[in-house]
């Protein structure tokens, strides 16, 4: 099975550098475990609309060393909830990264991403092209190819699935 395009609006630009996923939900609610009161509090703080006005295949996109901090999986988890397909950021923690691809959830390190888009934009982040494509401005940018195993985890839908896929001659 091949790795699928991601292709959707912008549903959020991050401009901050360093931001640390947490304050999507706030650290007061990063202990919630049911998931509609998590994505309720999503993105409160940056747009009160933003549950109403997401759909499904939305991506986010955010500057350098997205994911900064301690990352925890409760942020993500309500931006997937609500319809999120990826993230698309300038460069990302590393912490954040490796745990947000064990969770089979997409990210492309663009830099430059945030000159190239704007919030609302129709994008296409193209796998095999290695491109982030603005459909709404007609123009795009190349992003940091996955690492094949990456890539991989991504395909197979994250890190136990990949662990639990049929290795090839065994």
């Amino acid at each position: 099975m091949a790795l699928r395009n991601l292709r959707g609006r912008v549903a959020f630009v991050f401009t901050e550098v360093d931001f640390d996923v947490d304050q999507i939900v706030g650290v007061k609610n990063i202990k919630i475990t049911d998931i509609e009161e998590l994505a309720a509090a999503a993105m409160r703080a940056y747009d009160p609309d933003f549950r109403a006005s997401v759909r499904p295949g939305d991506i986010l996109v955010g500057a350098g060393n997205f994911g900064y901090g301690h990352p925890h999986y409760p942020p993500m988890r309500a931006m997937r909830h609500l319809g999120i397909a990826g993230v698309v950021a300038e460069s990302f923690s590393p912490g954040y990264w490796r745990g947000e691809i064990s969770m089979g959830f997409p990210q492309a390190s663009c830099p430059g991403i945030l000159g190239l888009v704007e919030r609302w934009d129709e994008i296409e982040v193209d796998w095999d092209a290695a491109e982030v494509r603005n459909l709404t401005r007609g123009r795009s940018l190349p992003f940091e190819p996955l690492a094949l195993a990456d890539r991989e985890m991504l395909d197979a839908g994250g890190l136990l699935p990949y662990l639990k896929r049929p290795v090839a001659g065994h």
